[in-house]
């Protein structure tokens, strides 16, 4: 019996319906349409990958079903035996995509799937996403092309027109995505459009004041990082949408900071486009020789939030929890492991990215590194948790929340238990080490270590060697000053 003949639209990081260039082309062909999903168990076994993430999608995709007539049907198994499973099926013309700047395992995966679609005969057509550029060889026009992309008009097919296929009735169905879990932002493109609209009319308003501060920023800040993430928005939706809110309410401060951002946003994944070697190696290799032992101790009290420094352990405990923190406690956590543990990024970055509902892999591993100071073009950021846990917190509302057992402390001591004497331990029925862990480390002892080491490295002929090449490929200016 001869074979149908379909394209397949394939989704993967790209979780929504408009503005969705691979989609559009695809219904070009007028020919049936395969959406497809697949679940690989090789991405959800891989270290940096967790059930939220999962939960997520799966409600991404749920969210996706209410606009389509047939629902896209998760498929479980590899994406390379998948394809041959429904090549089988059907005469596949063409698979349209987006470029996905993922991990090792996925960018081995698209690897593959060129080559067998090259060998079937099978047009594979991705298409670039959200301005980042594959193949770029240095950022001389990358923000004037990104600013170009984001104002090009919106991609949105016309979904009355879409044709559209089944999965065939023997291919192995994903059914086994997790409940909603009410700490967790729910995925989809309808809750990403009211947490974008909720902040550009409202919760803006104190972005700029409140985005350090980790109890404020969960309001403040925009909120929408998983939605850019698992693509349920586009990035030139957020910019137009945003440029629109800015001419509606006048509020160019606030606005113009968040666009910032957006830029930002783009700028890291285009880093690790263009070097993902990120993902396991120092970007500057002349850092190779420093922390290189791991203390598995050091580790599981960062991880568990048990460090004795109580807004580090409030942040651990508050992302594991629900999946989110702000940007300045992200890049203290990170300061606090490699600077004053003294531990290798690369020991932490997993845990992390398992944590992060938002992970991004293209933001992710440059910004680890960054903040570790692994690539000596920046200058080096050593945050002090103390210093940091009375600007940011200042009344310790946060602390007393993800650090219960210090809720009985007045100020100053819930920022610093280890200045109670031991008469005033008493009155507070406090015993160091049993209601609360002993500080792992003296923090201005290992930062003032850490300073020096760092610098002294940075200052070295290894580094300083390494230096010119990453400035010509990772930069062209700041897009903060746009």
């Amino acid at each position: 019996m001869e074979k149908s003949e379909i394209a397949i639209v394939w989704f993967k990081r790209d979780l929504r319906l408009m503005d969705h260039q691979p989609l559009c082309e695809a219904m070009k062909l007028d020919l049936p349409l395969l959406l497809l999903y697949v679940v690989e168990p090789s991405v959800c076994a891989a270290p940096d990958f967790d059930v939220r993430h999962l939960r997520f999608t799966g409600a991404s995709i749920q969210d996706m079903n209410r606009m389509l007539s047939i629902p896209i049907r998760p498929l479980e198994g590899e994406m390379l035996p998948v394809l041959e499973r429904l090549c089988a099926q059907y005469t596949i013309r063409s698979v349209y995509a987006h470029m996905e700047t993922g991990n090792a395992i996925t960018f081995t995966r698209d690897r593959s799937v060129h080559s067998y679609c090259r060998e079937k005969g099978i047009s594979f057509l991705e298409f670039p996403s959200n301005g980042v550029i594959r193949g770029l060889k240095n950022r001389k026009f990358f923000h004037q092309r990104w600013e170009e992309t984001m104002r090009m008009p919106l991609m949105d097919p016309d979904l009355r027109h879409l044709k559209q296929v089944d999965v065939p009735p023997d291919m192995p169905l994903f059914t086994r995505f997790p409940a909603a879990d009410p700490r967790f932002q729910p995925g989809g493109t309808s809750v990403g459009w009211r947490y974008l609209d909720s902040f550009l009319t409202d919760r803006k308003r104190r972005y700029s004041r409140d985005i350090s501060k980790p109890l404020a920023a969960r309001k403040s800040c925009s909120r929408i990082s998983p939605y850019l993430a698992w693509g349920n928005l586009s990035m030139r939706q957020v910019y137009q949408r945003t440029l629109a809110a800015m001419e509606q309410t006048g509020d160019r401060h606030n606005l113009r900071f968040f666009i910032s951002r957006l830029h930002w946003h783009c700028h890291f994944i285009q880093k690790f486009e263009s070097e993902c070697r990120m993902e396991v190696e120092n970007l500057n290799p002349g850092f190779d020789h420093i922390r290189a032992v791991i203390d598995p101790d050091r580790i599981r009290a960062w991880e568990e939030g048990s460090t004795g420094y109580p807004l580090v352990d409030a942040c651990i405990r508050c992302v594991r929890a629900t999946g989110y923190l702000n940007f300045r406690m992200r890049s203290m956590l990170v300061s606090f492991l490699t600077h004053h543990l003294w531990q290798p990024w690369q020991a932490g970055a997993h845990f992390l990215a398992r944590q992060f509902l938002d992970y991004e892999p293209g933001i992710h591993y440059p910004q680890f590194q960054m903040q570790a100071g692994t690539m000596g073009v920046h200058t080096i950021r050593i945050y002090n948790p103390v210093r940091q846990s009375h600007e940011q917190d200042p009344d310790a509302v946060f602390i007393r929340e993800w650090v219960p057992e210090l809720a009985a402390l007045p100020l100053p001591f819930v920022h610093e238990p280890w200045l109670l004497t031991p008469l005033e331990q008493e009155a507070f029925g406090f015993i160091p080490g049993i209601s609360y862990p002993k500080r792992i480390v003296d923090a201005e002892v290992t930062g003032r270590f850490a300073r020096e080491e760092l610098w002294k490295m940075k200052s070295s002929d290894a580094v300083r060697k390494a230096v010119p090449g990453i400035l010509k490929k990772h930069t062209s200016g700041s897009p903060g000053k746009r």
